[in-house]
């Protein structure tokens, strides 16, 4: 991403440029929120709450920004000198339930929340649209998600509850429709989001809001003419609708991913709108993280370091800056760096606002560095910090297999595959063999240590994901046949009282090797010696048959002379052992 770099110097500058200071109307700050030109704003509000300090509005908006910002704290001071101002202020309090939601206190939040609707009135839809809006804010910082928002399924059904009470106030209020639509596309509703921003744009065909939203909408159906038309109407409307160059400059980079042969003149067209972007914004702390997001969209981890280590040098940056930083240091190999930003981080945040990707990305540093004993207990934070986040087990549980802590990897790949739909086959493949490694594991460790107990349990898991797998795929695969046959072995008992079980699978990885015509390796062989091993371990104690059990035998030998079992089997047949 080269091209996106030669704009970086310029971006960074504007970036890091001063505010001017507005003092103007609720309304006009109000517009300036909905631009995302939120220092702009929070100049008017500040300004605001001295002139008109007995309208606690004024201290609601302030608060919001602050929210928006990502400065929770001072959010939730702002709303308490809202409510100081007047007890019953509905959206002071839907403030406070809002923060109260951004620290998983969902009980204070909904106390909150309730308390706000009860005083707002029947016909008042505003403390509905902030309730929903609430729900739909990022927990903890994180960065958008698919479709745009990184919004829990509970929480958007929440914000969708909330925001139809709110078109029962007032069925024309635009802000809601809006907001239902974006609520409903975090779930892939799209068709449900594309009602709401279709009626947002009958009641108001000058909604710039609404015409970004549903280009937005085509964008993540891939209708990338579409997606434009609806940033230039948006544009047309208000020439300086920041966020509509945003979404324009992220669909442009969505479209080069998917069309190569416009990859390159997309790439740069995503940079300059992002530019444009940046240039009709107030340089705030939110526009920093979302170009921060971009970047990592874009995979130029060269600029977002660049980027992330300049803002982190300003006395007024947010501390989730050094999350960036330590994320494209360990993209590009610069491990001491990013350990040292990600350990700020990670210290110096409230560990409510903490994710498993922060202990992840921590760990990969770790790990990289050659410290896997602290890299590994990393990785178990991550793992038991939050199950909502179910894609990031796909890389907590590879990196744990690389380590071969089989079964932890297991227990990772297990939770993965049962909860995502991008779950692979190759996911529940790793599931097993995990599983399977981590008992034969036990299996070695008691031989020197009779005090080992071996867990059952591995098998029946190791058993049940390479049974998933046999099941769906398309033909049988021999590697996967074979260690389901050592599963079965491990089941089967001892040879005085063998079973059975794994009989069916070795004549059938026998069946696939032999029969495919493929070259013989050394692993093969080995593996053949092994299934011939065991059923000619069969014929002997289970059918009494000494003629076929030598038969199994010799051609075990034949594929390797050294196993162990093929060894004793000739030097103790037909001396009464």
């Amino acid at each position: 991403m080269k091209i996106i770099s030669k704009t970086a110097t310029a971006v960074l500058g504007l970036i890091l440029m001063g505010p001017p200071v507005f003092a103007q109307s609720l309304a006009d700050a109000k517009k300036a929120i909905g631009a995302e030109q939120y220092q702009k704003a929070k100049s008017m509000l500040k300004s605001l709450t001295v002139t008109q300090a007995d309208k606690d509005e004024n201290f609601f908006y302030l608060g919001w920004v602050y929210l928006k910002q990502d400065y929770v704290d001072s959010a939730k001071a702002t709303f308490t000198k809202g409510l100081a101002v007047n007890g019953k202020s509905s959206l002071n309090l839907v403030g406070l339930g809002a923060v109260a939601h951004q620290g998983k206190d969902d009980a204070t939040a909904t106390t909150n929340f309730n308390q706000a609707i009860d005083l707002a009135g029947k016909k008042n839809s505003t403390p509905f649209l902030y309730v929903g809006l609430s729900y739909l804010l990022p927990l903890n910082g994180a960065t958008m998600g698919q479709n745009g928002y990184p919004v829990s399924a509970a929480n958007a059904d929440a914000a969708i509850a909330a925001l139809n009470k709110g078109l029962l106030a007032n069925p024309k209020d635009v802000d809601i429709l809006i907001a239902l639509g974006d609520a409903y596309r975090s779930q892939l509703k799209s068709n449900d989001a594309y009602s709401n921003y279709s009626s947002a744009l009958a009641i108001d065909p000058k909604s710039a809001a609404a015409n970004v939203a549903e280009g937005v909408l085509w964008r993540f159906a891939d209708n990338f003419e579409d997606s434009e038309k609806q940033f230039k109407a948006a544009l047309d409307i208000d020439p300086n609708y920041g966020p509509a160059y945003r979404e324009w400059a992220e669909t442009d980079l969505r479209w080069s991913f998917k069309d190569p042969d416009q990859h390159d003149a997309k790439i740069v067209q995503a940079a300059d709108h992002y530019k444009k972007f940046i240039s009709l914004t107030d340089y705030s702390p939110e526009s920093q993280m979302r170009y921060a997001d971009f970047l990592i969209t874009a995979k130029d981890f060269v600029t977002l370091q660049k980027v992330a280590a300049d803002l982190s040098a300003s006395t007024k940056t947010n501390l989730r800056i050094y999350r960036y930083l330590g994320t494209a240091a360990y993209e590009n190999k610069d491990y001491s760096v990013g350990l040292s930003a990600m350990a700020k981080w990670v210290n110096g945040a409230d560990p409510k606002r903490l994710i498993p990707g922060d202990y992840l990305t921590k760990a990969r540093l770790e790990l990289a560095l050659k410290n896997d004993s602290a890299g590994i207990i990393d990785l178990r934070k991550a793992i038991s910090l939050d199950t909502t986040q179910v894609d990031l087990y796909s890389e907590i549980a590879a990196s744990l297999f690389t380590l071969k802590k089989y079964k932890e990897a297991g227990d990772a790949y297990k939770f993965y595959a049962e909860r995502s739909r991008n779950a692979k086959l190759l996911d529940h493949y790793r599931e097993g063999f995990s599983y399977y490694q981590a008992f034969k594991y036990e299996v070695i460790a008691q031989q020197t240590d009779k005090t080992v107990k071996l867990d059952s349990a591995l098998l029946v898991q190791a058993d049940s994901a390479f049974t998933y797998v046999e099941r769906k795929w398309t033909k049988p695969s021999a590697a996967i046949v074979y260690f389901h046959a050592n599963v079965k072995d491990f089941q089967d008992g001892d040879r005085n009282n063998i079973k059975g079980l794994a009989k069916p699978y070795f004549e059938q990885y026998i069946q696939l090797v032999t029969g495919s015509g493929g070259s013989m390796t050394d692993d093969i062989k080995s593996n053949l010696a092994v299934a011939y091993v065991y059923l000619g371990t069969y014929a002997q104690f289970k059918d009494k048959d000494d003629a076929k059990a030598l038969e199994y035998f010799t051609k075990a030998k034949e594929m390797d002379p050294t196993n162990a079992q093929v060894t004793y089997y000739f030097a103790t047949k037909g001396k009464g052992k």
